[in-house]
């Protein structure tokens, strides 16, 4: 992954001009980061061919499914009924992707993340979202 997203960045950077250490240019950075990224993937690859690895365990796909689902309901509720029922559906649907279900921790995230989501977008930041829509 990281000698993927590297040369990416390298085919995507490569007409910037990177100049010199001294005198940088728009292209110098981010040649520098992916230059970094391929080194780095080339060292985990070394290093997990030589250590060896644990077998890979198999795609669980009710979280990534129901995590998906999640998402996507956020995505379609947040416009329609604002930021608070949008929180609500994804908390709800993402927690049954768990082992487990205890649904006061459960109620407990979505007053905690509801009260920061709202504090942080429609207060701190003054974002013009709806939090529940037609109310506020």
């Amino acid at each position: 992954m990281f000698i993927g997203f590297g040369l990416i960045a390298l085919y995507f950077g490569q007409k910037l001009a990177i100049g010199t250490p001294v005198r940088m240019g728009p292209g110098y950075v981010p040649r520098m980061l992916s230059l970094i990224l391929i080194g780095l993937g080339i060292l985990v690859c070394i290093v997990a061919i030589v250590s060896g690895s644990e077998p890979v365990e198999r795609l669980k796909w009710k979280p990534i499914t129901l995590v998906t689902i999640g998402i996507i309901c956020f995505g379609l509720l947040f416009e329609r009924a604002g930021l608070i029922p949008a929180l609500v559906v994804l908390i709800m649907i993402s927690s049954l992707a768990g082992e487990e279900f205890k649904f006061m921790e459960v109620i407990g995230n979505i007053v905690v993340l509801s009260v920061l989501c709202t504090l942080v977008f429609k207060v701190g930041l003054g974002m013009n979202i709806n939090v529940l829509h037609g109310v506020w």
